[in-house]
C-alpha cells in the first residue's frame, strides 16, 4: 500500500452501518492507510447490526486492519442503579435521549467520546499529539441530503486533535453508491446504524423491531411520560402527512399500538407496572449504596423485565421479583 503521511496515524469511525462500511472497503481497494477501525457500541443497536459487526470485522482482520468496540463507561450516577448502556441509561433517569428535546444529540457522549478515550492511550496517537501534529479521522458521510446536514454542522469545526476527511464526499457517492460497494464486496448490506428507539427512525424501522425491543420502547417512554411537557414521546410530534410525510405520532407507544405491534393488554400491563416496580428498586438499592456501598446494576433489573413483560398476567407480580434483585446472588 502507498502510505503518505507516514508519521501520521489513520482511524475510521466505523458505525457498523451503509455508509461508513462501504468507505472502508473503497478505501481498502484504493490503497489508502488504515490504522485502526473503532465502533462505539452504545448497547442500543438494532439487533441486525450486531450480527453484522463481527462479520465485517473479521473480513477487516483478513486484509489485515486491526478493530476495537469501545464503550463509554459512566462513573458518576445521578440515580441508581448503575448503567452501562444507553438504554439503561433512559431507564434509569426517566428520560428520553437528548435529541428528542432538540437539545443535541446522544453520539457525543456515547460515540464521539469512547472513541477519544480510547485514542488517549494508543501509543501512535499519544506520539503524534506530542509533537503537536493531528491524527487523521475518516467520516463516512455520503453526499446525500441528511449528511449535508451533518456535515453543513462540522465542517468548519477546528478539532486541535484530528483532521478530518470524509471520502465519500470526496469522490461524490451517495448512499446509492455504497449500497452498491458493498454488494460488489460479496458482503451482505447492513441496516440503517442507529439506535433501535433512534428519534430519526423511519414507521418501518419501527415496525421491523423484535418484540423485546418494542416493549423496552414503551418502557423508556413510560418512564420519562412524567416529565415530558414540551414533547409527546421519541419521535417528538405528530406528523399529520402533509407534502410527502409519512404520517406518524409523537410517540413511537402509539404507534406500536395503533400498527398492532404488540397486543394493547401487553402495552397497558407495562406502562401500569413496570415504571412503579423500577422506582420501587430503585428506593431499595439508593439505601443500600448509602449503608453499605454496594453498587447493583441495571442490567439486572432488565433481565426480569425482558423476561416478564411478554406477559401481561404476570407482569403485575414482578414487582417482588425485583426487589429479589437488591442482592447478587
Amino acid at each position: 500500500m502507498n502510505h503518505p503521511h507516514i508519521d501520521v496515524p489513520v482511524i475510521v469511525a466505523w458505525g457498523a452501518g451503509v455508509d461508513s462500511t462501504a468507505m472502508l472497503i473503497e478505501l481498502l481497494e484504493r490503497g489508502e492507510r488504515i490504522d485502526m477501525v473503532l465502533f462505539a457500541d452504545t448497547g442500543a443497536e438494532k439487533p441486525e447490526t450486531y450480527l453484522f459487526i463481527p462479520i465485517f470485522r473479521a473480513w477487516l482482520a483478513d486484509r489485515g486492519v486491526p478493530s476495537e468496540i469501545v464503550r463509554y463507561v459512566p462513573r458518576r450516577f445521578k440515580n441508581w442503579p448503575a448503567y452501562r448502556t444507553l438504554t439503561e441509561n433512559l431507564i434509569t433517569n426517566g428520560t428520553l435521549p437528548s435529541i428528542a428535546f432538540g437539545r443535541g444529540t446522544c453520539s457525543l457522549k456515547w460515540k464521539v467520546a469512547p472513541q477519544h478515550a480510547w485514542a488517549q492511550s494508543w501509543p501512535p496517537a499519544i506520539a503524534t499529539w506530542a509533537r503537536g501534529d493531528r491524527v487523521v479521522k475518516l467520516i463516512g458521510y455520503d453526499c446525500g441530503p441528511a449528511d449535508d446536514r451533518r456535515y453543513a454542522e462540522v465542517r468548519d469545526l477546528d478539532d486541535p486533535l484530528y483532521r478530518h476527511r470524509y471520502p465519500l464526499r470526496e469522490w461524490g457517492w451517495s448512499r446509492a453508491d455504497c449500497i452498491a460497494r458493498i454488494e460488489r464486496a460479496g458482503l451482505p448490506v447492513p441496516p440503517k446504524s442507529a439506535c433501535f428507539f433512534c428519534t430519526a427512525a423511519k414507521p418501518d424501522e419501527v415496525r421491523s423491531l423484535p418484540r423485546a425491543q418494542l416493549r423496552q420502547i414503551v418502557l423508556i417512554e413510560a418512564r420519562a411520560q412524567p416529565r415530558l411537557r414540551t414533547v409527546e414521546g421519541l419521535w417528538r410530534k405528530t406528523v399529520l402527512g402533509r407534502r410527502g410525510a409519512q404520517p406518524r405520532p409523537g410517540s413511537m407507544t402509539a404507534f406500536i399500538r395503533a400498527e398492532g405491534l404488540l397486543d394493547s393488554a401487553e402495552i397497558d400491563a407495562i406502562i401500569a407496572t413496570a415504571p412503579r416496580s423500577l422506582t420501587r428498586w430503585q428506593a431499595a438499592v439508593a439505601e443500600e449504596v448509602a449503608a453499605e456501598g454496594m453498587r447493583p446494576a441495571m442490567a439486572r433489573w432488565m433481565t426480569v423485565f425482558d423476561a416478564f413483560a411478554g406477559t401481561p398476567d404476570r407482569i403485575d407480580g414482578a414487582p417482588g421479583l425485583f426487589a429479589g434483585l437488591r442482592r447478587p446472588h
